[in-house]
């Protein structure tokens, strides 16, 4: 059943189409009485002496300080606690064709990243409602979930495909990321790129990139993208957006309004 589902999704151009190649230091200071201020005797008044210019003035007395009022609440008022900060965002989660996404990877290796405790081996859907092994990340979380698939599966080890699908936020290499309309698709390749239109589930997939920036991923690892047409599209456009092959650009893809439904990372052989 493995092979079924490697092999429908490298055929629906996941991979088979793709070419390989492919995230910031404050002092008081002290008054003090003079030195000799209690030191010598006064001495008798003598007539006073015109003052000597070049003398220097006497330093002024400070002024004592005013005595608080007691009506005033200020004087009693506490300070305003400060405000708490708010928690550190979490970081970003991304698929990068390096590190516990490696081709050597493995179940191991994605537990010592993401801990044991949040990575399953488990069952995960196949083609034709068949169910397939894989290496599942924060099963419970929707948002943070991520399918792993091997190579190897009774070692669990030699990455085949990673899948991003359902409510995920995980990213894919260049920004690739659930729900992306197709026209930002196409900004992120640089240009319009070839597609099988839509049939089964109102579902299309990218078969050829054509060159353009998602044609080469960092990492020798490969994309593929399955998008579902608009809830709203009409059975009469979805019926002749149903063709074997169109560019993303033509009239009949743009009806539908598609969006990124899956995102399918994987290594050539």
């Amino acid at each position: 059943m493995k092979a079924d589902r490697v092999c429908v999704l490298l055929v629906s151009a996941v991979l088979a189409a793709l070419p390989a190649a492919g995230a910031h230091a404050q002092s008081a200071v002290q008054d003090r009485w003079p030195d000799d201020a209690f030191q010598n005797p006064p001495k008798p008044a003598a007539k006073p002496a015109a003052p000597s210019a070049a003398k220097p003035a006497a330093r002024a007395a400070k002024p004592a300080p005013a005595p608080s009022d007691p009506d005033d609440d200020s004087a009693s008022a506490q300070p305003a606690a400060p405000t708490p900060r708010p928690p550190p965002a979490q970081p970003a989660r991304a698929v990068a064709c390096s590190g516990a996404f490696a081709k050597d990877s493995s179940h191991l290796k994605l537990a010592a990243a993401f801990e044991s405790r949040n990575v399953v081996f488990t069952e995960v859907d196949g083609a034709d409602g068949s169910k397939l092994m894989a290496s599942v990340l924060f099963p419970k979380d929707p948002k943070r979930r991520l399918e792993v698939l091997w190579n190897d599966e009774s070692a669990r080890r030699e990455t085949s495909l990673i899948v991003i699908n359902g409510q995920s936020a995980w990213t894919a290499p260049k920004g690739l990321r659930l729900g992306l309309p197709i026209a930002a698709l196409e900004k992120l390749n640089g240009r319009p790129f070839r597609m099988r239109g839509f049939g089964v589930e109102n579902e299309g997939s990218v078969v050829d990139w054509l060159g353009g920036a998602l044609d080469v991923l960092p990492g020798n690892c490969q994309a593929g993208v399955r998008l579902k047409a608009d809830a709203k599209a009409t059975p009469s456009a979805l019926a002749a957006a149903n063709v074997s092959q169109l560019m993303s650009s033509d009239e009949l893809i743009r009806a539908v309004k598609p969006a990124v439904a899956e995102i399918i990372i994987g290594y050539g052989q």
